[in-house]
């Protein structure tokens, strides 16, 4: 793990870091399996958590013997998703404060997600958010989704820093894996849904993105 302590800029997970939507995932989870008349089992959904959707609904497909094809399940879920943002779509807490305290103070912000692209620009569009930051990186611009390292390796190519200088935001444990990998200065904050996980190698764990700990990282004002 790196010990550089003055991270240049910012790079946020959004799936359950930035949005409520780990919960909207798993409600669309359950539903999926309550159609086909299967069981619910945290495990999976743990599992699940951090992955690109295509590995995420084959692992449910393998796990519960599923005979339907990663695309149906990809359109079912997308079409119960829409209709939950609609609805339930909201961010996290302390998420608009500490955009605003970035933007203060100048450090650039990215966003790395194994979600799709057309998934995060329609969050990001209901909110007025995808101005605010330099560029996002999604599923469709890497070869290897998280825990692979690549995700963030790249954004800190984008940003032409090391990964050392980049604090890098995550809720999950394939998240933060692939953060550490990397070499990034990781900050874990779960949620309910992911409080569990292994988080080995981040630098703390933190209940919310109000923590003053980040904002003395990154040397912000509150």
């Amino acid at each position: 793990m790196s010990e550089a302590t003055d991270p240049r800029a910012v790079v946020f997970d959004l799936d359950g870091l930035m949005f409520n939507t780990e919960d909207l995932y798993h409600d669309v989870g359950e539903a999926l399996l309550r159609r086909r008349g299967e069981p619910i089992r945290r495990e999976l959904f743990d599992a699940m958590m951090g992955l690109p959707g295509e590995v995420a609904l084959r692992l449910m497909i393998d796990q519960h013997a599923l005979t339907d094809s990663v695309e149906d399940l990809a359109r079912e879920s997308d079409e119960i998703l829409v209709a939950l943002f609609d609805e339930h779509l909201a961010p996290m807490p302390g998420l608009m404060r500490l955009l605003d305290a970035l933007e203060a103070a100048e450090i650039p912000k990215a966003i790395a997600t194994s979600s799709s692209r057309a998934m995060v620009t329609d969050v990001l569009r209901r909110f007025d958010l995808e101005p605010r930051f330099a560029f996002l990186l999604t599923a469709e611009d890497v070869t290897h989704g998280k825990p692979h390292p690549e995700i963030y390796q790249t954004a800190a190519q984008r940003l032409s820093l090391s990964p050392a200088e980049l604090l890098v935001l995550e809720d999950s444990g394939n998240g933060s894996r692939a953060a550490v990998a990397a070499g990034t200065f990781t900050v874990a904050v779960p949620t309910h849904h992911s409080r569990e996980h292994d988080f080995s190698g981040t630098r703390w764990i933190s209940d919310s993105l109000e923590d003053p700990r980040i904002y003395e990282a990154l040397g912000l004002s509150r």
